[in-house]
Parts: C-alpha cells; sequence; structure tokens
C-alpha cells in the first residue's frame, strides 16, 4: 500500500494522496547503479588484461570511456529533464543503462567492451542530474534535506559495495558478472519507476544548439587531457599535439561557452543567472573539493595498500568500510539536520572532518605497521562525506525552480565530475612526482644496512626510480656472484626503500587533498546563514507561462 502524505509533508505537486518518500526507492536504485559503477571495474583490471590479453593502459579505457561520457553529457541531460520532464529521461537513462550493462556481459572484445562502457556513462548522465531535480521539485523544504540524506547515504554505501561485489564476482563467477548484476536491479528500478515517479510540468523550450556543441567539445577535451595525462605523459599525444595543448583548448571552449550562455539568458542551457545565487555558486565549489580529494586520495591508498602491503583487492577494500558504512549511516541524519538549521554549519563541520581524517591518514600512513589501525582515520572520513553529501546538494537547489532544477542539477553534478578528474589527476602527478624524490633518498637511508661494498651500487640502482616502482623488489636485478646472504640483504633493503619511501610519498601527496578541503570547509562558511526551509520554496511546479504535462 502506497505511503500516504500527512499534514504538513504535502508534496509541491500532485502525487494522487501519496506520500513524496514514494518516489526514493526507485530514484535511489537508478543512483545506487550509477555509484557503483563509477568503482566496481577497478578491481577487474588484472582479469580483464589476462582474459583480452591486452596492456593495462587498454583496459584503462573500461573505466575512462565511462567516466569521459558521464562528465561530459550532464550538463545537457540535465537541461533535457526541464525540457521533456524529469521523469520521462530518467527512465530513458535507466533502459539505456541496464541495456549497456547487458552488452558490457556480452562482450567478446575489448573495443566492445570499452563502447558498451561509453554507452553506459551516457545511461547514467541521463539519470543523475534527474534524480536531484525530481527531489528538488516534489519534496517541500522541510522535508527535502532529509530526503538528499537518504540519497547521499546511497553514495556512502556504494562506494564500498563497488569494490566488494566487484571482487566476490570476480573470485565466484567471472567478470562479465559485475555487469549482469546490473539487470535485475535495473527492472526492478524502472518497475517502481512507471508505478511512483510523477509526471511534473516541463518548461518547453528549444535546445541551445551552439551551446550543446561548445559545452560537449570543450568537456571532453578538459576531461580527456586530465583524465588522460598521465598515460601520455604530459606529453604529445598524436600528429604533435600535446595533452596540455588540449586541456588549453577545452578551457579556451568552455569560457566561450560560458559567455554564450550569458548571451542566451534564460533560454541559455545553463543559465548563468543560476551562478548570481551566492550558496549555489560555493556550493559548486565546495562539491568540486569533496569530489577532489575522495576520488583523488584512494588512488594512492589502494595503491598503498596492495602493491606495499600486500592486501587482496577484497581485503584492501575492508580498510575503507568503516567509512563507507558510517557515511552511509550520519548522511540521513546530516540531511535532517540541515532542515532544521543551516545547512552550512553541517557542510563546514563534514570538511573538517574530511581534513582532519586525510591529515590523519598521511600521519599514519606507515609500511611497517599494521593497515588495519587505518580503520579510526577512516570512521573519521565517512562522519565528514556523510555530513557534507546531502546538506551541500540541499544548498545547491534550494533555490532553483521547476525551469531551472534539471539544469542546476546537472551543473552541480557536472562540477564535482570535473573536481574528481582534476583531483584524481593532480594527486597521480604529484605522487608520482614525489616517488621521484621519497623512494631514492629512502634507499640511501636503507643502504646501511648493506656491505659497504654494494651500498653505491644499491643507491645508484634507486636513483630513477620514482613512479617505475614495482611494489618491491621487483625490477632490482642483481649480478651474478653475490653471496646469498648479500643477495638476502639487499632484497631486504630494497623492500625497505621502496615501501618506506612509497608511505612518505603518499602523506606528502595527502597534503594537496587537505589544502582544498579546506577551501571547500571556507566556501561552506562564506555562504548565506539561516536554515534552508527559510528560503523561497522554488521547487514548487505551479502552472506557468511555457508549462506543459510531461
Amino acid at each position: 500500500m502506497a505511503t500516504t502524505a500527512t499534514p504538513g509533508s504535502a508534496p509541491l505537486v500532485d502525487l494522487h494522496g501519496r506520500s513524496p518518500w514514494t518516489i526514493l526507492p526507485a530514484l535511489c536504485l537508478g543512483f545506487f547503479m550509477i555509484m557503483v559503477d563509477t568503482t566496481i571495474v577497478n578491481v577487474a583490471i588484472p582479469t580483464l588484461v589476462k582474459d583480452f590479453d591486452v596492456s593495462p593502459t587498454t583496459v584503462g579505457w573500461v573505466n575512462s570511456a565511462y567516466l569521459l561520457t558521464f562528465s561530459v553529457l550532464l550538463l545537457v541531460t540535465g537541461r533535457l529533464g526541464d525540457m521533456f520532464g524529469p521523469r520521462r529521461v530518467f527512465v530513458a537513462g535507466l533502459v539505456v543503462f541496464t541495456l549497456a550493462s547487458a552488452a558490457c556481459g556480452l562482450s567478446g572484445s575489448i573495443e566492445m567492451l570499452i563502447a558498451a562502457r561509453a554507452l553506459q556513462g551516457v545511461g547514467s548522465a541521463l539519470m543523475t542530474p534527474q534524480t536531484m531535480a525530481m527531489i528538488t521539485r516534489v519534496f517541500p523544504p522541510q522535508q527535502r534535506g532529509a530526503a538528499l540524506g537518504i540519497w547521499g547515504s546511497v553514495a556512502g554505501v556504494a562506494t564500498i559495495a563497488g569494490p566488494l561485489l566487484g571482487g566476490i564476482l570476480i573470485e565466484t563467477a567471472g567478470w562479465a558478472w559485475i555487469f549482469y548484476v546490473n539487470i535485475p536491479v535495473g527492472v526492478v528500478a524502472l518497475v517502481l519507476a512507471f508505478r511512483w515517479l510523477p509526471r511534473l510540468p516541463r518548461h518547453a523550450r528549444s535546445m541551445d544548439g551552439i551551446g550543446v556543441l561548445l559545452s560537449t567539445t570543450g568537456m571532453l577535451l578538459l576531461v580527456f587531457g586530465l583524465q588522460e595525462g598521465e598515460a601520455y605523459a604530459w606529453g604529445e599525444v598524436r600528429w604533435g599535439v600535446t595533452i596540455w595543448e588540449i586541456v588549453a583548448t577545452g578551457a579556451v571552449l568552455l569560457v566561450a561557452f560560458a559567455l554564450w550562455q550569458l548571451r542566451r539568458g534564460d533560454d541559455a542551457l545553463l543559465p548563468m543567472r543560476l551562478f548570481a545565487v551566492r550558496n549555489f555558486l560555493l556550493a559548486n565549489v565546495g562539491g568540486a573539493a569533496v569530489s577532489f580529494a575522495m576520488i583523488g586520495i584512494f588512488f594512492p591508498l589502494t595503491l598503498f595498500l596492495q602493491e606495499i602491503v600486500g592486501l587482496s583487492p577484497i581485503r584492501a577494500a575492508l580498510v575503507s568500510l568503516p567509512g563507507s558504512v558510517i557515511s552511509g549511516v550520519v548522511a540521513p541524519f546530516a540531511g535532517r539536520l540541515s532542515d532544521r538549521i543551516s545547512a552550512k554549519w553541517v557542510v563546514a563541520f563534514g570538511f573538517g572532518m574530511l581534513a582532519v581524517a586525510v591529515a590523519w591518514l598521511g600521519l599514519w600512513i606507515d609500511a611497517d605497521a599494521s593497515p588495519w589501525r587505518l580503520l579510526a582515520p577512516m570512521a573519521v572520513f565517512g562522519i565528514g562525506s556523510g555530513s557534507v553529501f546531502s546538506p551541500l546538494a540541499n544548498l545547491a537547489t534550494a533555490g532553483l525552480d521547476h525551469r531551472t532544477a534539471g539544469a542546476g542539477a546537472g551543473a552541480f553534478n557536472t562540477n564535482r565530475q570535473i573536481g574528481g578528474v582534476i583531483g584524481s589527476a593532480a594527486i597521480i602527478a604529484m605522487l608520482t612526482s614525489r616517488l621521484g624524490h621519497t623512494i631514492p633518498a629512502a634507499a640511501v637511508g636503507a643502504s646501511t644496512a648493506l656491505p659497504e661494498a654494494y651500498r653505491q651500487q644499491f643507491i645508484d640502482a634507486f636513483a630513477h626510480a620514482g613512479a617505475s616502482f614495482g611494489g618491491g623488489t621487483a625490477g632490482l636485478t642483481l649480478p651474478d656472484g653475490i653471496p646469498p646472504d648479500a643477495v638476502t640483504a639487499i632484497r631486504a633493503a630494497a623492500q625497505v626503500a621502496v615501501g618506506h619511501g612509497f608511505a612518505t610519498a603518499v602523506a606528502q601527496t595527502l597534503v594537496l587533498a587537505v589544502a582544498v578541503l579546506l577551501v571547500g570547509m571556507v566556501s561552506a562558511l562564506l555562504m548565506r546563514g539561516g536554515g534552508t526551509h527559510h528560503l523561497p520554496a522554488a521547487g514548487a511546479d505551479q502552472a506557468s507561462e511555457g508549462a506543459v504535462a510531461a
């Protein structure tokens, strides 16, 4: 039986007596699949390399293709929700995503898998802005934070579910099942969507073709350059074109897009007047900052736990388990709290906890210590992430109406994705740079345990180790004729050099993430005070000129 709306909790649109909470199951299932598929493939990379007999760089495009189409299309798909109705666009995205998941599992070549993953990204881009837009347009302001809290808790659960579920399925059923598992979930979500998602008024307008061209091309070049820069050593890609030229061209096109949007006014793909609202502008800064840190830190942390400590993918994922569980528990409470007090204080607290947790991780990263002691800072990380996501989304959407809810949600999610892409690229670049200094320096210290005759050769062998570390003594070739006891000592010293050097590089790299999180905290503190429920009920779908049934 459907839940009925109670007095004081009436939805902003006519749900025929149902409670607004009935729309969440379909939206959360769709969002869960999207979030899981951003991480689940990572644990399958070694298996895919072996099964398709291709390089890790080629397999990397299985993830890159998904993230690329997902990031590039968010602005456009957000506006499509305003034009054609969020229910229709969400359902279309769900169908595309589910069919693409089946195609991924059936792929007989790496090229087919990459193409299917790109199609999955299109489905994700179609769905994501609609989840936020529908919550904004259906829930009254007094309940919106709680609803976004449940929506945000999905991200916390999905963060750990991806690696864990992926590891279990790969070890028991094969890599194809990390995609097949989406099919029954997608079917259930479709049934719920057709049954419970309302048809909201849509705003009739023509699509801004020039805006679409400028935004998608600019985003494609910018995201590709930042995402693949490391693979090309930040140099030439092909035909004399460099990564930096691609990034610069993308940035120029996005500036041109912004200027064109200013000229278009309210008919723009992204109405620039949205950024005149201080809280929307600063919420976008905060969204980019939290994605920068969250996506960025897991790369060096995962490498450290698997390559240096030697944990399996599943055991490495378990280090993040407390943080993800706590995030999922905290998010709904943080959402409710943001309905009662100024959401800016909840967000600022969350950013503060994230900064403390990442700084703590940097201090406790140690190749000689038990990795399980990192559970404590990861728990604090979970408190921080659970306190940031839903109140930040609440702040971003508080001033949007039915004409701009989709565009605003698209912009917010686009900035989050760009923040993650920049964070990943920046963290990888900084880690690579620091490894070039920390591993050789650690080798100098480790050489003191070796006989004098071997010290200088040992130091010279690590002089240019940097990013080419092998997770231990891999790549260290010893000449014939060295006594067995010396070989044992050299390999032990090499293990110490790589372990200590990598741990130091990770600690130094995490300083960047802490700095970005502090920027996010400052952006929260600069927001306007007052509870979000005091803001205009801009999500109300009232009859207006140009609005038609979706």
